[in-house]
C-alpha cells in the first residue's frame, strides 16, 4: 500500500501545516509507505512566476476586468520583478535586499502608503533585510489582490473559497462552483497534482483540511483524481471535518471522496489502509463516514484503537522542501509577524486542554476534551530528531493550551541537555507562571506566548469560565515580559449579555495592559457560538436564542443568535480595533476613549491605576 498525504492551498506559507508530517511519521512507523505534499506552497510558488503573472495580466485584459487599476498600468515591472522578490522572500539575500530597496526599483500601488521615512522609522538604518521583506510582502500582496478582483475571486493567500464553504450548511454552492469550469488557478494547481500522483503512483490519498479554506480546492483535485485515476481512493480528514461534518447526511460528496474521518487521524487512517487491503471489513472502520447504499453511514467500531500521544513517534518531514517557504512582513508587530515571518517546526506538548471548561469552546470535541501528555524526555528527543531532519531550530508548541508542569519539565531538559531552540505557544495565564518560572522558560528558549483573556470583564470571566481574573492576567503577562517573552493576548468582545458599560471597560483593561508592559500584542474578535460548545448546546443558560443557520446535511458549526439584554456588539468593531491599531505601536495611550468611537460612548468605570494597583 502506498499513501499519498496532501496539504491542499492554502494555509501557511512559511512553514508546512503539521497534520501530513504527524501522520507520515505514524504510518510509517508501521510499515506503510507514505509520501507527502504541499501543495499549498508549492501552487503559491507556481502563481508568483513571470510566466503565470503573465498570464493573469491576460487573463485580466481578455476579461476586460482592470480593478486595481495601478498594478494593471506597471504590469510590466510586476511581471519582470516578481521572480526576484519571490526569490529574496525564500533566501533573505542582502544584495537584493538593497536592490529592492533601492529608489524607484518596486512599482507602488494600492498597499504602498508607508514613506520611506515612516520605513526607516519603523525598522531603523540597519533593517536592511526587515524592510526590504515589508515592501517585497506589499508587492506580492498587490499582485494578489490584482488576482482575486479580476482572474479568481476564490484566490487568498492563506485560504481558497473560503467564502463558500464556511458555515456551508447546505452542500448545493460546493456542488454547483464544482459543476463549472476550472480557473486558472485551479488548472495550475491540477496540473501540480497530476505530477505527484504519476511521480508516487498512490493507491491512497488523504487530504487535510484544516480551515474552510482548504475544503474547495481539496473537493476539486478529488474530482481530478475520481475522473482520472478512478482506481485510487480518497480521504478527508482534518480540523474542518472534525468541527463542521460531524453531522453529515448528503450523499453528494460521495462522489468526490471515498472516506471522511474524523478527530485524530492516526486510527482511523491506519484502519481505512486495513480495509483497501481487505484485511478487515467496513464494519471494522473507526470514526469514519463511508457511502453504503447510497446513504451516508458512521463507521465507528468500538472500542476505538487508542494511540497515545506520549507512544506516536516525531512528525516526519521528509519530502517536504524547506528552502521553499517564505515569510511575509505585512506589520510591524513582532508578536503578529510570528504567525507569519520564519520557518517554525510544528509540535504539541500536551494534546487537549487540561482545563476543558471555558462555556464558548468546543469542549464537547476530541481536540479539546482527550487531554493527554507526554514527558519532557520525549519531548525533546523528538525536537532533536526533527532539529536534525529540517535544520530548523524555530518550535511553535501548537497546544490548545500548554501545561505549566509540562513547560517547566521540558525547560529543565532543554537545559540540562544543552539544547538551543527557539519556541513560542499557547498558555493559560494561569498563576504558576510567576517570575521564576517565566525566567526559566526563557532561559530555555522561550520567546512569546498566546493566551485568551477573552471579556476582560470579571463578571464575564465567571461566565465563560475561565479559571481566571484579571488581576490574574496582568500578573502573570508581566512575569513573562520582565523576562523579555512577548505576551499576545486573545480578545472577545459581544459575549453573551454583555454591556456597553463592561465593553468599554474591557477596551480600558487592555489600555492599561499595554500601558504597564503587560501584554505587547492583541486581537479582537467578535463572539461567535458554535454548535459542540456549552453555550451553542444551552443557550438559555446563557440568555441567548439561537436563531440559526438551518443544517441541510453538509456542515454545521458556527451559529447566529440573538441577544436581548446585550449591546448592538457589531458597532464597536471599527473603534476597539482603531484604539488597538495604536497601543500596539506604542501611542494613544493618553487619549480617551472617546477618540476611537464615532458615537457616543460611557466613561470606564476603572480607575487610571487599575492594573498598576493590580501588579
Amino acid at each position: 500500500m502506498s499513501i499519498l498525504l496532501i496539504t491542499p492551498p492554502f494555509t501557511q506559507l512559511n512553514t508546512p501545516y503539521p497534520a501530513t508530517m504527524y501522520l507520515k511519521g505514524f504510518l510509517q512507523d508501521k510499515g506503510i509507505v507514505v509520501n507527502q505534499c504541499d501543495l499549498s506552497i508549492e501552487l503559491f510558488l507556481e502563481i508568483f512566476t513571470k510566466d503565470f503573472i503573465s498570464k493573469v495580466f491576460e487573463a485580466a485584459k481578455n476579461n476586460r476586468s482592470f480593478d486595481f487599476a495601478l498594478v494593471w498600468q506597471q504590469r510590466n515591472d510586476y511581471i519582470s520583478k516578481v521572480e526576484t522578490v519571490i526569490r529574496f522572500l525564500q533566501n533573505h539575500e542582502v544584495t537584493n535586499a538593497y536592490k529592492i530597496l533601492s529608489y524607484g526599483y518596486m512599482p507602488k500601488s494600492h498597499r504602498s502608503v508607508i514613506s520611506d521615512e515612516e520605513l526607516d522609522y519603523a525598522f531603523g538604518n540597519l533593517g536592511i533585510i526587515d524592510k526590504a521583506k515589508h515592501l517585497a510582502t506589499i508587492f506580492v500582496e498587490e499582485l494578489g489582490d490584482f488576482i482575486q478582483a479580476n482572474v479568481d475571486d476564490f484566490f487568498a493567500f492563506t485560504k481558497y473559497a473560503e467564502q463558500i464553504a464556511t458555515s456551508a450548511g447546505s452542500f448545493d454552492t460546493l456542488y454547483k462552483f464544482l459543476s463549472g469550469d476550472y480557473t486558472i488557478i485551479e488548472k495550475r494547481l491540477l496540473q501540480l497534482l497530476n505530477k505527484k500522483i504519476i511521480k508516487f503512483q498512490p493507491e491512497l490519498v488523504g487530504f487535510t483540511i484544516p480551515f474552510p479554506g482548504n475544503l474547495f480546492s481539496a473537493l476539486r483535485c478529488a474530482q481530478f483524481i475520481r475522473k482520472n485515476y478512478s482506481h485510487i481512493k480518497i480521504a478527508f480528514g482534518g480540523g474542518y471535518c472534525n468541527t463542521e461534518l460531524r453531522s453529515l447526511e448528503d450523499s453528494r460528496v460521495f462522489k468526490f471522496v471515498d472516506f471522511i474521518s474524523l478527530d485524530s487521524g492516526e486510527g482511523p487512517l491506519l484502519k481505512i489502509v486495513q480495509y483497501i487491503n481487505k484485511e478487515i471489513g467496513v464494519s471494522a472502520l473507526e470514526r469514519t463516514f463511508v457511502l453504503e447504499k447510497d446513504q451516508v453511514v458512521y463507521k465507528n467500531n468500538s472500542p476505538n484503537t487508542i494511540f497515545h500521544h506520549k507512544n506516536l513517534p516525531a512528525p516526519d518531514y521528509k519530502g517536504l522542501s524547506h528552502d521553499k517557504y517564505l515569510p511575509f512582513l505585512d506589520v510591524m508587530n513582532p508578536m503578529h509577524r510570528l504567525w507569519t515571518d520564519g520557518h517554525w517546526n510544528k509540535l504539541t506538548v500536551s494534546y487537549g486542554c487540561y482545563w476543558q471548561k471555558c462555556t464558548f469552546c468546543d469542549v464537547t470535541l476530541d481536540y479539546v476534551s482527550n487531554n493527554q501528555n507526554t514527558t519532557a524526555l520525549d519531548l525533546v528527543s523528538k525536537i532533536k530528531s526533527i532539529v536534525a531532519e529540517t535544520g530548523k531550530t524555530g518550535f511553535h508548541f501548537v497546544d490548545e493550551a500548554a501545561p505549566p508542569k509540562i513547560l517547566k519539565a521540558l525547560a529543565l531538559e532543554l537545559i540540562n541537555q544543552d539544547i538551543e531552540i527557539t519556541w513560542w505557544t499557547n498558555i493559560r495565564f494561569e498563576k504558576t507562571f510567576n517570575d521564576a518560572l517565566c525566567e526559566l522558560l526563557a532561559k530555555s528558549g522561550c520567546i512569546a506566548v498566546t493566551g485568551g483573556l477573552e471579556v476582560a470583564s470579571d463578571r464575564l470571566l465567571k461566565k465563560i469560565n475561565k479559571g481566571v481574573d484579571i488581576a490574574q492576567v496582568a500578573r502573570v503577562t508581566k512575569s513573562f515580559s520582565k523576562y523579555g517573552i512577548m505576551t499576545h493576548a486573545y480578545l472577545m468582545y459581544g459575549f453573551p449579555t454583555q454591556t456597553e458599560q463592561e465593553t468599554i471597560d474591557s477596551l480600558e483593561v487592555v489600555r492599561q495592559l499595554f500601558e504597564t508592559g503587560c501584554v505587547h500584542s492583541a486581537f479582537w474578535h467578535q463572539f461567535t457560538t458554535t454548535v459542540h460548545s456549552p453555550i451553542g448546546k444551552n443557550p438559555s443558560d446563557f440568555e441567548i436564542v439561537i436563531t440559526g443557520p438551518e443544517f441541510h446535511g453538509f456542515a454545521q458549526n458556527d451559529l447566529y443568535h440573538k441577544d436581548p439584554k446585550g449591546a448592538a456588539h457589531h458597532k464597536y468593531k471599527k473603534g476597539l480595533n482603531l484604539a488597538l491599531h495604536n497601543y500596539l505601536n506604542g501611542v494613544g495611550f493618553e487619549m480617551d476613549l472617546q477618540t476611537w468611537f464615532d458615537f457616543p460612548i460611557p466613561k470606564t468605570s476603572h480607575r487610571p491605576d487599575f492594573i498598576s494597583k493590580n501588579l
